[in-house]
C-alpha cells in the first residue's frame, strides 16, 4: 500500500514547537497504521533547511516500511533548463540551474538512502517521477534535464509499536561547491546537533526581548511568541520584510505575496521595534533608504533583492502621466522611523538617513500637496484600488510630517522643522475640514467616495490627527461598527462598504469579509481611548476574537470566510501578525496603566 501526504486518509496536524521557531507536523493513518511526526527548521547560521521525521509502527506485527520525499523545485520561477543528477560522491541527490544549486541529502541512522530517481515532471507526457515511487520500488535513473523532479526513499524494519527517526536536508548554494560544503558541514556536525543549536538560537533570541506578558490570556500570549517568530521568519538578512510566503498564493494565482510592500513593512518594523530587535528593524530602514526613489517616494512593492516588484498601478490616467504609488506607503515609514528612533536612541543611524531617507521623503510629501485644498495629490489607497484623496492617506501624511518635524529639530534643522510642522497643522485643518461630514458624523473613505472605511478611523488616531477620545470619533465608530461588523456567528470587521474582494456568492449580502488587521484596529482603539474597565474589556474581546481565528498551528490569515470562519488569501499574512503583537502590547501598557491608577 502507497499513500502521499496528501492522500485524505491521512490525518494532519500542524504546530510550532513552543518558545522555539520549529514546525511540528503530525501525520497519522489508521488504514497503513502509521503515524509520522516531522520537525523542520531552517538552520540560523547556514542555508540548509532539515527535517527529522519520526516513523511509528502502530500495529502489533513487524512491518517492512519505506518513506519516500519528493523534490520538484522552481529555479529562478521557472520548471525550464534545470538539471537534476545523484552524485555517487557524496550520496545526494543534486538539482541547479545556473548559480542556484539545491542539494538533498538523508539518513536514517548513520546510513543513507539506497534508492532514488530522477526524470521529467510535467514535460512530454510524464506525470513525474513520483509516479515511479507508488509501485514501491525506485527505477534508480541517475540524471535528467528540462522539467525535472526526484523521488528517494529509506526502508525501514520496525517491531511493534516501534519507531526509528529519519532526517532529510536541503542545502542551498550558488554553486554545487557550495552545496556540497554545506553537506559536509552538516555530516560533520550531525544532523542532531544542527536541530539542537537552532531550537536554542531561537530559544535565545524569545529570551533576549525579555518582554513581560504575563498579563495576557494563555491563548493570545502564545500567538503573541508564534506572531513574533513569524514576522522575524519574513525579514530577509538584507532587511525587505516580506508580506508572505504563502505557498498556495503560488500555485493557483497570477502572484505571490511575496514582496516588500513598504507599508506592511513598516507595521512589522514597529512590532519588532516594540519588543527591542531594533538592530534587525535597522536593517529594514537601510533598505528603504537604498530603494527610495531620486524624487522621495516609495513604488508599489520590492522584491528581496532591491529590484521593483511587480504592480497593477498604471503611470497615465485620463491621458495625463501620474505617479503609480500609494504615497501612504512613504509617509508610514517616515512615521516608523520616529518611533524606532523613540525606542532605540540611536542618533548616529538618524544622522545617516535624515538627508537620504527622512528629508528626502519629506519633501516629496511636502511638494505632493495639492496648494489649494492643503490635502496631498491623489494617489492609489492602502486598499490599493481607488485612486483619490483618502481620509487613510491623509492622516498618514500627515504623521509623517510631524515626525520629520521631529527629527528636524533634534538634528538643528530649524527651517525644515518649520516647515514640515506648518505643513502638518495645515493638512490636519484640511482633513477635519474637507473630509469631515458634521452632520452624519461621517469621515469620508475619499474626497469622492462616502463609503465608511474602517482605515480612515484607524489612520485618524494611529497618526495623531484626532486623540481616540474624540468625540468625533466616538460618533464615527458607531458608524464604522453599524455598517462593517459583520453580522454572523463569525463575526469580525469588513475592510468597507461594498468590499467584493475574495467574496463569495453565498455572503454577497455582507458588506465583505472579515479582516485581522481591521477587527485589531478596532480593538487598538478601544483600547486607547479606555477609562474604563469596560472599555478595556471591549479592546480585549477583539483581540481574543483575533486569536481564536488562528489556525491550529497560530499562522493568522488575511481575512476570514464570514460563514465558515475559514482562512481566505495569503496566510501567514505579517501584516496580521504585526498588527497582533502591536494591539497586545497596547493593551499590556494600558493594562499597566490601569493597575498604577488603582
Amino acid at each position: 500500500e502507497f499513500r502521499w501526504l496528501d492522500d485524505p486518509s491521512w490525518e494532519i496536524g500542524l504546530n510550532y514547537a513552543e518558545d522555539t521557531f520549529e514546525s511540528v507536523l503530525s501525520a497519522k493513518n489508521i488504514s497503513l497504521g502509521i503515524e509520522l511526526i516531522s520537525r523542520d527548521i531552517v538552520y540560523n547560521e547556514k542555508n540548509i533547511f532539515l527535517r527529522e521525521v519520526e516513523i511509528r509502527n502502530l500495529s502489533a506485527q513487524k512491518r517492512k516500511i519505506k518513506i519516500f520525499f519528493h523534490q520538484a523545485f522552481e529555479i529562478y520561477e521557472s520548471h525550464r533548463g534545470d538539471t537534476a543528477y545523484f552524485d555517487p560522491n557524496g550520496n545526494v541527490i543534486i538539482h541547479y540551474k545556473g548559480r542556484r544549486v539545491f542539494l538533498i541529502g538523508g539518513r536514517l541512522g548513520k546510513e543513507s538512502f539506497k534508492e532514488y530517481s530522477i526524470g521529467l515532471f510535467g514535460a512530454e507526457g510524464r506525470e513525474g517521477t513520483y509516479k515511479d515511487a507508488e509501485d514501491g520500488m525506485l527505477s534508480m535513473n541517475a540524471i535528467e534535464h528540462g522539467q525535472v523532479d526526484s523521488v528517494l526513499a529509506f526502508s525501514l524494519e520496525l517491531k511493534p509499536r516501534e519507531s526509528q527517526t529519519v532526517h532529510y536536508w536541503i542545502a542551498a548554494g550558488r554553486s554545487v561547491a557550495e552545496a556540497q560544503t554545506l553537506n559536509r558541514y552538516l555530516l560533520e556536525k550531525t544532523p542532531a546537533h544542527i536541530l539542537e543549536t537552532t531550537r536554542n538560537f531561537w530559544k535565545a533570541w524569545s529570551t533576549k526581548q525579555g518582554t513581560d506578558i504575563s498579563g495576557l490570556e494563555a491563548k493570545i500570549a502564545r500567538l503573541f511568541w508564534i506572531s513574533l517568530f513569524i514576522i522575524r521568519a519574513h525579514v530577509d538578512n538584507h532587511g525587505a520584510i516580506l508580506a508572505s510566503t504563502d505557498y498556495d498564493m503560488l500555485q493557483y494565482g497570477r502572484d505571490t505575496y511575496s514582496y516588500m510592500w513598504p507599508r506592511d513593512g513598516a507595521f512589522a518594523a514597529m512590532a519588532l521595534d516594540e519588543i527591542g530587535d531594533t538592530h534587525i528593524v535597522e536593517r529594514f530602514f537601510n533598505f528603504c533608504d537604498q530603494v527610495i526613489e531620486a524624487e522621495g517616494y516609495f513604488m508599489h512593492k520590492y522584491r528581496p533583492d532591491g529590484s521593483l516588484g511587480s504592480s497593477w498601478h498604471p503611470w497615465i490616467r485620463n491621458g495625463k502621466p501620474e505617479l503609480p504609488i500609494q504615497e501612504d506607503e512613504t509617509a508610514i515609514v517616515l512615521f516608523s522611523l520616529w518611533r524606532h528612533y523613540e525606542i532605540s536612541k540611536d542618533l548616529e543611524f538618524i544622522e545617516s538617513v535624515y538627508n537620504p531617507l527622512i528629508k528626502k521623503s519629506a519633501d516629496f510629501l511636502v511638494n505632493y500637496l495639492n496648494p489649494k485644498t492643503d490635502l496631498p495629490h491623489p494617489s492609489y489607497n492602502l486598499w490599493e484600488e481607488e485612486y483619490g484623496v483618502s481620509t487613510y492617506t491623509s492622516s498618514a501624511i500627515y504623521g509623517a510630517l510631524i515626525a520629520a518635524s521631529k527629527f528636524a529639530e533634534l538634528l538643528g534643522k530649524t527651517n525644515d522643522g518649520r516647515l514640515y510642522q506648518k505643513k502638518a497643522d495645515l493638512l490636519q485643518k484640511a482633513i477635519l475640514g474637507k473630509l469631515y461630514n458634521e452632520e452624519d458624523g461621517l469621515f469620508l473613505k475619499s474626497e469622492d467616495d462616502r463609503a465608511v472605511d474602517c482605515s480612515s478611523l484607524y489612520g485618524l488616531f494611529q497618526f495623531g490627527v484626532l486623540a481616540a477620545a474624540d468625540e468625533r470619533l466616538a460618533k464615527f465608530v458607531s458608524l464604522v461598527e453599524q455598517k462593517l461588523f459583520i453580522k454572523t456567528p463569525i463575526g469580525g470587521l469588513a475592510r468597507y462598504e461594498g468590499d467584493k474582494y475574495r467574496q463569495s456568492e453565498a455572503n454577497r449580502n455582507l458588506p465583505g469579509n472579515p479582516w485581522l488587521i481591521t477587527t485589531l484596529w478596532l480593538a487598538k482603539f478601544y483600547i486607547s481611548k479606555a477609562k474604563t474597565g469596560e472599555e478595556l474589556n471591549r479592546g480585549l474581546e477583539l483581540l481574543r476574537w483575533a486569536a481564536e481565528r488562528a489556525e491550529p498551528s497560530g499562522v493568522l490569515a488575511e481575512q476570514i470566510d464570514p460563514l465558515t470562519g475559514e482562512s481566505l488569501s495569503a496566510a501567514p499574512l505579517t501584516w496580521s501578525h504585526a498588527e497582533f503583537v502591536l494591539t497586545a502590547l497596547l493593551y499590556l501598557e494600558k493594562l499597566k496603566e490601569f493597575e498604577t491608577k488603582s
